[in-house]
């Protein structure tokens, strides 16, 4: 089964490198990895996407956390959450071809970030399905893809707030507590659901 790790870490040297090692001992492979500065001053954000037995999952938890650095960690992949994905995909384009790549572009509700006389450059963010998708597409014609750079996935939570996200809705500051599952479940029922 896939697991969706989340973890906080501290924004310093070294910390990807034990992560990848803890990954290398225990002998699964990183399926995705992104990283990035999060809400909190300090701590990165890092979201690693694994395959591994639920068993497992819960070894890879436990050894995340007994990581130096490492300040929280949780594994989101059964919680309802949002998850997207970016892709830059670089393809070969002349004055005859580009008309239709451009209404390709438009079907798949992507977009054109760069245009040379003999390329143009396609971001397109979204699921994983619909990215393949877009680049089934474009492999029909032989030569068209140049360049393909995406990055992991990107996965948030829905409904599970922290007090500045309910500060920001407007919540009494008697409210903006940490939310238990119970206030996780109401926030749930608030915001609507984004289809993918």
């Amino acid at each position: 089964m896939l697991h969706t790790f989340v973890a906080y870490v501290e924004d310093i040297p070294g910390v990807l490198t034990r992560v990848a090692s803890l990954f290398r001992r225990l002998n699964i492979n990183i399926n995705s990895l992104t990283v990035g500065r999060s809400e909190r001053a300090g701590l990165s954000r890092l979201t690693l996407v694994c395959d591994a037995s639920a068993e497992a999952g819960h070894r890879i938890r436990a050894s995340l956390y007994k990581l130096e650095n490492v300040v929280h960690v949780d594994d989101i992949a059964k919680d309802p959450s949002v998850t997207r994905e970016l892709a830059l995909i670089k393809v070969a384009a002349s004055p005859s071809n580009r008309s239709q790549i451009f209404d390709l572009v438009e079907v798949f509700r992507a977009r054109i970030v760069d245009l040379t006389s003999e390329s143009l450059m396609i971001e397109m963010t979204g699921v994983e399905s619909k990215i393949e998708g877009l680049i089934e597409v474009l492999r029909e014609d032989d030569g068209r893809i140049l360049e393909i750079c995406r990055s992991g996935k990107m996965t948030m939570r829905r409904g599970h707030h922290t007090s500045s996200v309910l500060k920001a809705m407007g919540a009494a500051p008697d409210e903006a507590a940490e939310p238990d599952i119970e206030t996780a479940e109401t926030l749930e029922e608030i915001v609507p659901s984004e289809p993918e």
